[in-house]
């Protein structure tokens, strides 16, 4: 978990804001929530920190991940963005929030904004063939794409594309989200 910057972005004072970066693995969900970071001091949480170990061996094995597997580690991003919220903190959190199922659970935790970063298949596979250093094998990319649910209108987010570079990206979240 990143901690906040002495930087903050003046749109969004006096509001408090939970965006989560969404979208699978190679999307540039780090990236673009990194340079939110940068740019408002938020606090940032990415995702991956919070899986139990018995999820990163699954993964580093090549299986994916059940609902049942994913229940403990959405359960505790909820009460990570709750804990802020109750502060009356803004924060920033990475997560592949694959499903509709997962997203609601997640809004539980206080005012969120889901930004889905998408792109094509031969795009996120050829960025996941350049990464090292993650437990997610690129092999799992075809299972993240097929339990993909789009965001539902009823939805508080929106989708952008990933071929925008991302200082491009964090603008328009920042642009898009509510002041």
């Amino acid at each position: 978990m990143n901690t906040p910057s002495s930087h903050t972005d003046d749109a969004h004072q006096g509001r408090v804001v939970h965006v989560i970066v969404m979208g699978v693995s190679g999307s540039g969900k780090t990236t673009v929530a990194e340079g939110l970071q940068a740019r408002t001091g938020w606090e940032y949480a990415e995702a991956d920190d919070f899986h139990p170990r018995s999820n990163i061996v699954k993964m580093i094995n090549g299986e994916a991940l059940t609902d049942a597997d994913r229940r403990p580690w959405l359960e505790a991003l909820r009460d990570w963005i709750a804990d802020r919220e109750r502060e009356g903190r803004s924060s920033i959190v990475t997560c592949s929030a694959l499903r509709r199922s997962y997203r609601d659970l997640l809004r539980f935790g206080g005012d969120v904004t889901f930004v889905h970063l998408d792109g094509d298949a031969a795009t996120l596979s050829g960025r996941l063939g350049g990464r090292s250093g993650h437990f997610m094998p690129p092999s799992l990319l075809e299972s993240q794409l097929k339990t993909l649910e789009p965001l539902e209108p009823d939805e508080n987010g929106f989708i952008l594309s990933i071929e925008d570079p991302p200082a491009r990206l964090v603008d328009e979240v920042l642009t898009r989200l509510p002041s």
